[in-house]
């Protein structure tokens, strides 16, 4: 019985350290907004060339953890894509 208990102390522990040897749980990976910043391009619905970079092959409007762009960001870009899908532009 008691060989039991720590051979599951050992599988939790060993389930964490094989998720340490390639990230460590506590670091988070963030980059900076591709439309924030300076030389950043406005959102616009008429911008199709930028819109087609945050839609999928599929049509989907890709999620903001997949392009890295800011809550904020990301509902502009949301509702000018279904502005111009709405006017046939895409």
């Amino acid at each position: 019985m008691k060989r039991k208990k720590n051979f599951k102390k050992n599988k939790k522990n060993f389930k964490n350290s094989k998720l340490s040897l390639f990230q460590k749980t506590d670091v988070k990976f963030s980059r900076a907004c591709p439309l924030s910043g300076k030389d950043a391009p406005e959102i616009d619905y008429k911008n199709i060339k930028l819109l087609k970079k945050y839609i999928s092959e599929s049509g989907r409007i890709l999620p903001s953890r997949v392009t890295s762009v800011s809550l904020k960001k990301q509902k502009e870009l949301a509702r000018s894509i279904k502005r111009a899908r709405l006017l046939a532009l895409i």
